[in-house]
């Protein structure tokens, strides 16, 4: 089943920050993380503990380095139903938001756990896609 249909299954779920719990609660990484042992059965490493900010301080790029890890990356370009995309929320910051690419109603749009608002569905608007910086796919299988 590809990420997207199983995303979907999550819409609804509150946020929560670092919950990965389909009705009860997730955030970005929640869901992905969630979505990946629905896929899998297990995640691929512990996720150690992670503040709302990530890694602004630092400026590292934790949550891509992670996803280069475990994920395939793509080109930005093409995206397609299924790919998880990182977002980089503000200019000069680190990216720290995830989201899996969806179509609804014939148009682009993309699954994601959003403070305030839980598990959403939303449009792949421009404002959107300006600030994805990475496009990555799960891989076929996992050894």
């Amino acid at each position: 089943m590809r990420a997207d249909e199983l995303a979907r299954n999550w819409l609804g779920t509150p946020y929560v920050h670092q919950a990965s719990r389909k009705g009860a609660g997730a955030d970005c990484l929640g869901l992905l993380r969630g979505v990946w042992r629905e896929k899998y059965g297990r995640e691929p490493q512990l996720v150690p503990a992670y503040t709302s900010d990530w890694s602004e301080t630092s400026g590292t790029e934790l949550l891509w380095q992670a996803a280069r890890r475990h994920l395939n990356e793509r080109p930005v370009q093409g995206l397609e139903a299924g790919d998880v995309v990182l977002f980089r929320m503000r200019y000069g910051c680190v990216a720290k938001h995830l989201g899996i690419v969806s179509e609804r109603l014939g148009r682009p749009s993309f699954i994601h756990a959003y403070s305030g608002h839980g598990v959403v569905e939303s449009a792949l608007t421009a404002p959107w896609r300006r600030r994805i910086v990475a496009r990555f796919e799960f891989p076929e299988r996992i050894s």
